[in-house]
């Protein structure tokens, strides 16, 4: 459970926070005059009818984020006065009720609207996200989509114990969409003008929700922040529970220290390649790293001295190497070299004091409840000839609702929209190279990479965690930059934490570039310069 407490609380998007431009940058200049804070009059989308509109004032001072399942309650400080409007909509005959939520900041909004994603199951956010839009002087807006919590998946069935297809067509798309055109609404309602710019902003399931808008309703937004995308969802979400499998087949259990052993191997190996000894892999994808060489080292976990075996190595190699079917075809990346092998592949003792595998939640309720029906089914049973129709079948039923991977953005780049992505290579939940593998999609459909640049930029993040950027990158700085002012960012400055714990400064590159060092302190960014991946 502290996996999952760790990844959903790095998930919060505090970027808008500290690099958010200043109130004064809005064009027009920001609205100082307080506003009344009451009920506007809104507008249905279509195929929705709204149920209420309700207005609450809150004073300025520390917001109280509530405690939500696994997380915490959180406190935020100096979070200005702002009006927190709650319009509830369902559809027709569909029995949902999805809340879309848009705070106002009633004095000094900068003329911009930012939307925020959700994370795991959850669609949107409980407060930490908008507290951190407000205090930027953004109007922020989210949606819960009609459905539940982080890992609470309990609404994927019906009665029936069929698929919930309205609901995860909410959770899909449809919320998001309507969110947008609600938030617009409200805004132009409070402050007796419109937006002048429109912006998302997510990472993982808010990053996909994020790609999901420019795919699927690109004049939503005039940029979008979506970072740790989890597109390609009916892919991936099967995949990523590929390490359990392997474990159970295997029948072999290494523990979180032995993992972390090959982990550190590899990156001492694949280390030097950008040509500076930082602890940081800058390109995964090119370490040969062969985990056999490890066979026979002696570690030491909690105390014991363990031997690493032919089978543990074994085990490592077929969860880097990713999912592939019993004749050898490649399904899916694996986890990438230098991430934390013990995200995908928990363990813990059994009752008979045994190892056993403990799957991640996300795609073990993805697999249990969409692909079997049956929320109790034991993901520890499944064998790789099954592993593969479950793959299979996710795609054949899934892809259409909630894949996220159409590579058509055509519409989004007419309508003027910026997309704009970072992607940490060390990410152990979401696999980097789906992010690659669709920004190259993109590309052959758009015409090459330099026409693709022009409305759409991927950064990766040496040695970075899932969403591990967060709070530290200027994401959305540079964002705003490149939809108002026409200033596309050819780097993304950030601060990385390398496996001592040391921070180093370092200027992500554009994709496809790398950072290569060129002498000099390696903390400092100025030591490094973009170029070509080397890859073998």
């Amino acid at each position: 459970m502290n996996r999952l407490l760790t990844v959903l609380a790095a998930g919060v998007p505090l970027a808008a926070a500290i690099y958010a431009p200043s109130a004064s940058a809005a064009p027009g200049g920001p609205a100082a005059t307080a506003h009344s804070c009451a009920a506007p009059a809104v507008k249905a989308p279509a195929g929705t009818q709204v149920e209420s509109v309700t207005a609450v004032a809150r004073a300025a001072g520390t917001f109280e984020v509530p405690a939500v399942f696994p997380l915490p309650a959180a406190h935020i400080p100096d979070v200005p006065a702002f009006c927190d409007v709650t319009v509830t909509l369902t559809h027709p005959g569909q029995g949902d009720h999805a809340h879309v939520r848009v705070w106002l900041p009633q004095q000094n909004w900068n003329g911009r609207l930012q939307s925020v994603g959700g994370s795991a199951y959850a669609a949107g956010d409980y407060g930490t996200d908008l507290a951190a839009a407000v205090k930027g002087g953004y109007a922020a807006a989210t949606t819960d989509a009609g459905v539940s919590t982080y890992i609470d998946a309990s609404w994927a069935l019906g009665a029936d114990g069929k698929v919930n297809t309205g609901l995860l067509q909410n959770f899909a798309s449809r919320s998001e969409h309507e969110a947008a055109l609600l938030a617009k609404q409200v805004v132009a309602g409070h402050y007796d003008r419109a937006a002048s710019y429109s912006y998302f902003t997510g990472c993982s399931t808010g990053g996909r929700q994020g790609y999901m808008e420019a795919q699927k309703y690109p004049e939503d937004y005039d940029g979008i922040l979506a970072n740790a995308p989890a597109v390609n969802w009916d892919e991936f979400e099967v995949a990523t529970l590929w390490p359990q499998v392997v474990m159970n087949e295997q029948k072999t259990y290494p523990s979180a220290c032995e993992f972390k052993a090959f982990t550190d191997a590899a990156v001492q190996a694949c280390d030097p390649d950008d040509g500076a000894k930082d602890g940081l892999v800058t390109d995964p994808a090119a370490c040969g790293y062969d985990p056999r060489r490890l066979i026979g080292t002696v570690v030491e976990c909690e105390g014991k001295q363990l031997t690493v075996t032919a089978a543990d190595a074994e085990v490592v190699r077929r969860i880097w190497d990713g999912p592939r079917t019993a004749s050898g075809r490649k399904l899916w990346a694996g986890v990438p070299v230098g991430a934390d092998l013990s995200g995908l592949a928990g363990t813990t003792k059994g009752t008979d004091g045994k190892p056993v595998g403990t799957p991640f939640p996300v795609p073990a309720e993805w697999v249990s409840s969409w692909l079997k029906k049956q929320p109790a089914f034991d993901v520890s049973t499944i064998t790789y000839e099954q592993f593969a129709q479950l793959f299979k079948q996710s795609q054949n039923e899934y892809d259409k609702v909630i894949g996220t991977d159409d590579p058509d953005l055509t519409a989004f780049r007419k309508a003027g929209g910026k997309l704009l992505t970072y992607h940490g290579t060390a990410d152990q939940y979401i696999p980097t190279d789906g992010t690659v593998k669709y920004r190259q999609q993109v590309e052959q459909r758009t015409g090459g990479a330099k026409k693709t640049d022009d409305f759409y930029r991927l950064f990766l993040a040496p040695g970075t965690a899932h969403c591990g950027l967060n709070g530290q990158n200027s994401g959305l700085a540079a964002l705003t930059a490149w939809v108002e002012h026409g200033k596309a960012p050819k780097t993304l400055p950030a601060t990385l934490t390398t496996p001592s714990g040391r921070s180093v400064s370092r200027n992500l590159c554009a994709y496809p570039s790398v950072p290569r060092y060129q002498g000099g302190d390696i903390a400092d960014a100025a030591s490094f310069r973009c170029g070509p991946a080397d890859r073998h």
